[in-house]
């Protein structure tokens, strides 16, 4: 299992997520969104309507109705009705439930850094997960040590 942290340095997640949503759905797959936060969901639902200047990624905020069609879907847990088997914690709180994905992506801002370094202590001692650090270089996004 792979996860990858992202470390928002420059961006909010609001950017980030419809660059990671598009490449999952390009890969034939389905994602998870996940904040606790209802104001991020809106932030993110709105990202996604507007991610390329004619189209949108379709997407439901969970519980708004036929979770289990959406190829996206943002949701304040990690229970995927949609049958995503790609996360995205896009608040900064990591989950063990994500561990049960195929794939996690952990978005994670300068004033989240020590949930990232518990969450990256955590995965790197775990036998079958791969943690990835991804850092933004002035607009694109590259692997660090």
């Amino acid at each position: 299992m792979q996860v990858d942290f992202y470390h928002l340095t420059r961006d909010p997640a609001e950017k980030l997520v419809p660059v990671l949503a598009q490449k999952t759905l390009d890969s034939g797959q389905r994602m998870l969104l996940v904040s606790a936060f209802a104001e991020q969901q809106e932030k993110l639902s709105t990202a996604l309507w507007s991610a390329g200047p004619t189209s949108f990624l379709a997407h439901e905020l969970a519980g708004k109705g036929q979770d289990d069609m959406q190829p996206i879907l943002i949701s304040a847990t990690c229970d995927a009705p949609n049958g995503a088997r790609y996360i995205a914690l896009t608040d900064g709180e990591w989950r063990d439930e994500a561990l049960g994905f195929d794939r996690a992506f952990f978005l994670f801002t300068a004033e989240q850094i020590d949930n990232a370094r518990a969450a990256w202590r955590l995965l790197s001692a775990k036998e079958g997960v791969t943690p990835r650090y991804w850092k933004q270089d002035g607009g694109r996004w590259v692997q660090g040590p």
